[in-house]
């Protein structure tokens, strides 16, 4: 089952950049779809290569700030390619 996620990590501190530029990077190395913009990042792929991912990456994001939040929406399909059409 293919899915896209949105994701937007919030730390609740100060110095808060290396933190969401490691988190981003490591998606990227990832191997999966990975796109970008100034609000959140999107990730394509198979459900349980998704999902595994975002457990492990989560989790050290976690880690590394002491407070902060983690938004995240799931759709049930790969939209990578979707494409305003108004």
């Amino acid at each position: 089952m293919k899915i896209s996620v949105e994701l937007t990590l919030t730390p609740l501190q100060d110095d808060f950049e290396p933190v969401i530029i490691h988190f981003i990077k490591k998606l990227r190395n990832s191997g999966l779809k990975v796109l970008e913009n100034p609000l959140s990042t999107q990730v394509y792929g198979d459900y349980d290569v998704v999902m595994q991912l975002l457990t492990q990456e989560i989790k050290e994001a976690f880690e590394l700030i002491e407070r902060g939040l983690l938004y995240m929406k799931i759709v049930k399909s790969d939209r990578h390619n979707y494409e305003p059409y108004f």
